[in-house]
């Protein structure tokens, strides 16, 4: 991936703080860019329909996208309670109690 690879070199000190997070907050960061997630979402729904006949048509195949994306949305994060513990213990004084 030469791309990502000349991206993350012009930008190496926006990624190099990435890697200083213990192992198990990385991967809820890794695995939970909802931005990315949505935006698949919308290019997968308008990958087989290039050509609309009007706005209109192209807004309901992105709702009705999203819509059907968001019922798998509801599923818990893997791996969240370790990454949870690992926050309270980094990030203790950032947690008021409940």
């Amino acid at each position: 991936y030469p791309s990502i690879a000349k991206s993350w070199a012009m930008r190496w000190e926006n990624v190099i703080p990435l890697f200083s997070y213990p192992n198990d907050i990385r991967k809820i960061i890794y695995t939970t860019n909802a931005i990315e997630s949505l935006n698949s979402v919308i290019r997968k729904a308008i990958k087989n329909r290039r050509i609309f006949p009007n706005d209109t048509s192209a807004f309901k195949v992105v709702f009705l996208a999203i819509q059907k994306a968001s019922e798998r949305w509801t599923m818990p994060i893997r791996n969240w309670k370790p990454a949870m513990n690992r926050f309270l213990i980094e990030y203790e004084d950032r947690f008021s109690e409940i």
